[in-house]
């Protein structure tokens, strides 16, 4: 007789339900780490189209989650180091665990969160992150075709809010005058006229970069380039009028080929054709006028940055504590009677917020952020996204940045998280510089 097989015959069932399981668990994160780019654009798209009032059950943080989840189980898998400090690490940490340190000595409140997340964590996560995901010019051109998207996206709805074409606007709470501010001006998804016009004017060099480059060319490219002045126009906003006006004229200065000049001055031939047609529009010329000449907001500041300043001097080193000062702003302002005012100048909140400490972070970051655009660039890369040019217009894209971040508070979350974006872009490709054999 032969021998008798003492194994239950059940096992062998066990064992491939065991197998179904894990691969029914662990399939969808590997699908997460096989589209890294795919998974950051979506993060991306998904901070510029929802709005902290609008109810979309948080997506934004969803996108963040899954991005977080695919990138660093990739980088596991792969054995690359999920975490690098860098020199712009230290002050981004230094701020961030400042101003957590202060939340959790308050009591919960969700928009407190909301705002630490916009200003302070998301850009760190992404800024991270990017270098782990941007590695090679087929995933810096997908990041770069997003852009372009996006400058065509904003672009058209600022110019169908201009030209009162409201049923081509997408998403519709755009429309809807009870949520963010600005309701009368071209403000885009981000509900906030400066959010939108800084927006643009970051992304709009990129498409000049694209052009310059030949990645864009022809009809396309002429189409998108002119209706960025028109845009700007529609958000009725002077500090970003401003921003591109300045943006334009020095990068007309710092051109390098004819055709870069040819650009600067079509887009300042386009944006004078812009005021032309406004000026013949009786309506849009009376818009145009009356904010021009309005004083109110200059006066309203005038009283803030006086009070933020007396709030400094009572507290200038541990500073009031994050997202305080719109509150206690009102006992240190005369002649408003709102109980909630808002500073409108991102150093000023950080230095009334924060104290001294604070603000020496935020100037540390902002001076490291600065240099990353000074580094060498490799061999491979150096007629790619990140080649020269890009480097001579960082400047550029950070002084659009500085100069609103003056007018406003930069708590715009898809803002933030494009510029610290090709931050972490930029510092990974000093990365590749130092170690050559590092994909």
């Amino acid at each position: 007789m032969g021998a008798i097989s003492l194994r239950p015959a059940s096992s062998g069932i066990g064992e491939d339900v065991s197998v179904w399981v894990a691969k029914l668990v662990l399939s969808p994160l590997q699908l997460l780490m096989a589209v890294p780019t795919l998974l950051f654009l979506a993060a991306l798209t998904a901070m510029l189209l929802r709005h902290p009032d609008v109810a979309f059950y948080e997506i934004d943080r969803v996108a963040l989650g899954l991005l977080v989840a695919g990138v660093v189980g990739r980088a596991m898998v792969l054995r690359q180091r999920v975490f690098v400090l860098e020199r712009i690490t230290w002050p981004m940490m230094g701020l961030t665990v400042l101003a957590l340190v202060s939340v959790l000595g308050q009591p919960f409140e969700k928009e407190t969160w909301n705002l630490l997340a916009s200003k302070l964590i998301v850009p760190f996560v992404l800024f991270h992150l990017a270098g782990l995901v941007f590695t090679n010019e087929h995933r810096f051109r997908q990041f770069e075709l997003f852009a372009l998207m996006v400058l065509a996206y904003l672009s058209f709805t600022a110019i169908a809010f201009l030209s009162g074409a409201h049923s081509l606007i997408f998403p519709r709470f755009i429309l809807d005058e009870s949520l963010g501010f600005h309701a009368d001006r071209a403000r885009g998804p981000l509900l906030q006229a400066v959010a939108n016009g800084v927006s643009l004017n970051i992304l709009g060099p990129l498409a000049l970069h694209a052009y310059l480059r030949g990645r864009l060319r022809g009809l396309k490219i002429a189409v998108l380039l002119a209706s960025v002045p028109i845009a700007i126009l529609a958000t009725m906003t002077r500090a970003v009028w401003l921003s591109f006006a300045a943006t334009v004229v020095v990068m007309l200065f710092l051109s390098h080929g004819r055709a870069l000049r040819w650009a600067c001055l079509g887009l300042a031939l386009l944006a004078a054709g812009g005021v032309i047609v406004v000026l013949n529009s009786h309506e849009l010329c009376a818009a145009l006028c009356d904010r021009l000449g309005e004083r109110g907001p200059v006066d309203y500041r005038a009283a803030v940055y006086s009070g933020g300043w007396d709030m400094f001097l009572e507290r200038p080193l541990t500073g009031w504590g994050f997202h305080q000062m719109p509150a206690e702003l009102p006992r240190h302002v005369t002649g408003y009677e709102e109980g909630v005012l808002y500073p409108h100048n991102t150093y000023l909140e950080v230095l009334v917020e924060l104290g001294v400490v604070g603000l020496a972070l935020y100037v540390w970051l902002m001076v490291e952020m600065w240099r990353l655009g000074r580094g060498a660039i490799p061999k491979a890369e150096q007629n790619g996204f990140l080649d020269s040019h890009f480097h001579r217009m960082w400047p550029v894209l950070l002084a659009v940045y500085w100069v609103n971040a003056a007018m406003v508070v930069m708590s715009y979350q898809f803002v933030n998280a494009l510029l610290f974006t090709m931050a972490g872009m930029l510092a990974a490709q000093h990365r590749r510089m130092e170690t050559p054999r590092q994909c």
